[in-house]
C-alpha cells in the first residue's frame, strides 16, 4: 500500500466510521429476526429508520464527494487503491440520488413489513400483508425512479443494480429463460424414469437439539470460525457479516425433516465463510472489504450446500458422524443411498428446499412477478393467483395455500426488490468456478472423504473472498475460470448427477 494522500486516508477514516454505523443497524437487524419479542417492532423500526438516514447522511456528504474526487485525480495511489475509489464513486453517485426521507422510510416501513409478513405466513393470510407489500413495491417504484432508468432499460433494471452491478433484466431473461427450457427437459426425462419413488428414503424424526449438534460439527469441520461466528434460528435462514470478527449464521429446524436445516446451514455457511474470507479487519466500510456482488454471494453458499455438501464424497466422509450425532439409522443405509436421497428430483413448493434441477424455475418465478408488480402490469391484490398459474405452468404443481406460495420469502417485505435473480447467478458462478478448483485440484473428491474441505476454502479465500469488490462479478469469473460465465457448467454439472443418480442426462 502506498503511503496514502491524506484525502484517501481520510476518506477509509469516515468509510469505517459508517460502516460501523452500518453494522449496528444490522446487528438490529439481526436481532429483530431471532430474539427480538413482537412488541418491540414499532421501536424497532424507529430505531432502524434513524440508524439508516444517519449512514445515509454520512456515506453522502459534500465533503465525502470532494474526498473521492481529489482521490481520483491522485496518481500516487495504488491500483488496488484506485479499485476502491472507484468503487466508493458508484456506492456516492447512487446513493446521493436517494433523499434520506426515503432511506428512513424504507427502513421503518421495512422493520414493520417483516413483522406482519410473519404474522401472515404463519396464518397463511395473504391480506394481511396486503397493504404492506402495496407500500414497500411503491417505496421500490420511488427508489428506482430517484436512481434513474439505464438508457435501453427499465426501472428494475435500477434496482438491480445495488445487488449485481451492471446487469440488466433483459439480459437475465435472455440467460433465464432458456435454462429452464433445458432444466424442463431434464425433469422430464428424470420423471419418466420413474426411479423417484424408489430411491427415497426417509430418515427417522430428529431432535431440533441433534441437528444443531451436527450442525455446529459441520461449520466448524469446514472451516467457518465459531469464535468470529455463531447458529440460531429463525423463520427464515440468512447470513448476517455484522463486521470485522462477528458473522452471524440462522437456520431452522424440522423434527421430520433434517435435510431442510442441514443443507440450510451449509447454504448460509457459504455466506458465511465469504463474510469471514473478507478483508474486514484491514478493511471495514471499504469496498475492497466488502462482497463483489450478491450472484457471486451466492456462488459460495451454492457451492458449499450443493456441490460439496450433496456429493457423494461429502456422504463417505458424513455418514459415520451422521450416525453417531443424530441417529443410527444412518449408519444402517449405503453411502449411495444417502448420496440419491440427497439428490432426488421432486418438484418442492418451497424455495429453499428445492432439489437443483428445479431451484432456477423458483427464481424465474419470482424474477418474472416482481417486474410485472413493479411496472404495474400486475397489481398486489392478484398475486397469489398470478404466483400460482405461473407456479403449476412451471413446476406442474397446484398450490395449495398461500403459506407455501407467495408468502414464503421474507425478501419483499424487507424491500429487496431486484435481489432474486442472484439465487440463479449464484448457481451458474458456482458451478463455473467449482470446474475450475476442481482442475486445480484433481484429487478433490478424496480431499472431502477424508474430511479435508481446507483446500478449496483455501482456492476460495486466494481467488474469491481476498479481493473483496476489486473487480466486478463478471470480469472476476473470467480471470478464475478464463471465459465469461454462461450456462455450460451448471448443465454439465446436474446432467452428470441425473446420470448417476436417475441413469439420464
Amino acid at each position: 500500500m502506498s503511503g496514502q494522500s491524506s484525502a484517501y486516508a481520510e476518506l477509509r477514516k469516515l468509510m469505517r466510521e459508517a460502516g460501523t454505523l452500518g453494522s449496528v443497524n444490522a446487528l438490529l437487524a439481526w436481532d429483530q429476526e431471532t430474539y427480538m419479542p413482537p412488541g418491540g417492532a414499532d421501536g424497532r423500526a424507529e430505531q432502524r429508520s434513524m440508524i439508516a438516514t444517519m449512514v445515509h447522511e454520512r456515506r453522502t456528504s459534500f465533503h465525502i464527494g470532494d474526498l473521492i474526487a481529489a482521490c481520483e485525480q491522485d496518481a500516487t495511489i495504488t491500483n488496488a487503491e484506485r479499485a476502491n475509489v472507484r468503487e466508493m464513486r458508484r456506492d456516492y453517485d447512487l446513493a446521493t440520488k436517494l433523499p434520506a426521507s426515503l432511506v428512513g422510510e424504507i427502513a421503518s416501513t421495512a422493520t414493520k413489513a417483516q413483522e406482519a409478513w410473519r404474522g401472515a405466513r404463519e396464518k397463511s393470510d395473504f391480506a394481511a400483508f396486503r397493504s404492506w407489500l402495496e407500500k414497500m413495491m411503491g417505496l421500490a417504484r420511488q427508489k428506482a425512479a430517484c436512481y434513474g432508468t439505464p438508457a435501453g432499460g427499465e426501472a428494475y433494471d435500477a434496482l438491480l443494480e445495488e445487488y449485481e452491478p451492471g446487469a440488466r433484466a433483459s439480459d437475465l431473461e435472455r440467460v433465464f429463460t432458456p435454462l429452464a427450457k433445458e432444466l424442463s427437459a431434464l425433469i422430464a426425462k428424470i420423471k419418466a424414469s420413474g426411479k423417484t419413488e424408489s430411491l427415497s428414503i426417509k430418515p427417522p424424526a430428529i431432535s431440533a437439539a441433534k441437528q444443531h449438534e451436527f450442525g455446529q460439527f459441520l461449520l466448524k469441520s469446514m472451516g467457518f470460525d465459531m469464535n468470529s461466528g455463531r447458529l440460531d434460528t429463525t423463520a427464515h435462514p440468512f447470513c448476517e457479516g455484522l463486521g470485522p470478527g462477528d458473522t452471524r449464521l440462522t437456520t431452522r429446524y424440522r423434527e421430520d425433516e433434517f435435510a431442510g436445516a442441514m443443507y440450510g446451514t451449509l447454504h448460509e455457511m457459504g455466506h458465511g465463510l465469504y463474510e469471514q474470507g473478507l478483508p474486514k479487519h484491514d478493511r471495514a466500510g471499504e469496498p475492497l472489504g466488502e462482497a463483489i456482488s450478491l450472484g457471486i454471494h451466492e456462488s459460495q453458499s451454492r457451492m458449499w450446500e450443493n456441490l460439496v455438501g450433496r456429493s457423494r464424497s461429502f456422504w463417505t466422509w458424513a455418514q459415520p458422524h451422521a450416525s453417531k450425532t443424530l441417529s443410527a439409522w444412518f449408519g444402517t443405509q449405503s453411502v449411495d443411498a444417502l448420496y440419491s436421497m440427497s439428490n432426488l428430483v421432486k418438484p418442492s413448493f418451497i424455495r429453499v428446499e428445492a432439489d437443483e434441477a428445479t431451484y432456477n424455475l423458483h427464481i424465474l418465478l419470482r424474477f418474472t412477478l416482481e417486474r410485472a408488480l413493479l411496472r404495474g402490469d400486475l397489481q398486489v391484490a392478484e398475486l397469489p393467483g398470478a404466483w400460482n398459474e405461473l407456479f403449476e405452468k412451471l413446476l406442474g404443481m397446484r398450490v395449495p395455500d398461500d403459506r407455501r406460495g407467495c408468502l414464503q420469502d421474507v425478501h419483499w417485505s424487507c424491500a429487496l426488490i431486484g435481489y432474486f435473480p442472484t439465487y440463479s447467478l449464484g448457481n451458474l458462478y458456482a458451478a463455473q468456478l467449482f470446474e475450475s478448483a476442481r482442475e486445480a485440484m484433481p484429487d478433490l473428491d478424496r480431499r472431502f472423504e477424508s474430511g479435508d474441505f481446507g483446500g478449496l476454502l483455501s482456492w476460495l479465500r486466494t481467488n474469491i473472498h481476498q479481493h473483496g469488490r476489486r473487480y466486478r462479478a463478471g470480469e472476476l469469473c473470467e480471470r478464475v475460470t478464463g471465459k465469461p460465465l454462461d450456462s455450460g457448467a451448471l448443465l454439465r454439472y446436474l446432467r452428470g448427477k441425473a446420470s448417476e443418480v436417475y441413469g439420464v442426462s
